[in-house]
């Protein structure tokens, strides 16, 4: 875990490597689970400093794809996903026996629409930076305005 991060803050790897959605597409990138896994640990490091120790209670996890909910669409494909209750929204009722908030990462869906290493470290970064912005309370069109969507 980077120095730089909370305790609080494991990344965990999880799952096989099903087939994804996007698959028939580009030939998708290959990389190791322990190659990903790495480059999450590196988007993690990109966090600055103060916002690092301004997390609180988060989890990382590593899957090989998102899984669609019931009653949602079978064909959703999602790169990350925050789970949790975002900073901004915690009250004092908060604390008392809350889980961590997660967050994950969906490993095949990012190499599938990566052809090089340096576009899955790219996208990686981009979604780690993303679903931590959604724990700070930031939405998705705000962050598409400043570029992270």
């Amino acid at each position: 875990m980077p120095a730089n991060l909370p305790p609080g803050l494991p990344i965990i790897p999880d799952g096989d490597l099903p087939s994804s959605p996007l698959r028939g597409r580009a030939a998708p990138f290959r990389m190791t689970p322990e190659e990903f896994e790495a480059a999450v640990e590196d988007a993690l490091h990109m966090i600055p400093p103060k916002a690092a120790s301004a997390m609180d209670n988060v989890a990382v996890f590593i899957e090989d794809t998102y899984v669609p909910r019931p009653g949602e669409d079978p064909d959703t494909v999602l790169l990350g996903l925050y789970e949790g209750v975002p900073l901004t929204e915690r009250d004092s009722w908060w604390e008392a026996g809350s889980l961590p908030d997660r967050i994950t990462i969906f490993r095949q869906p990012i190499l599938d629409i990566c052809t090089t290493r340096d576009e899955v470290i790219e996208e990686v970064a981009i979604t780690v930076i993303h679903e931590i912005a959604h724990h700070f309370g930031i939405d998705d069109d705000r962050l598409h305005e400043l570029g992270w969507g």
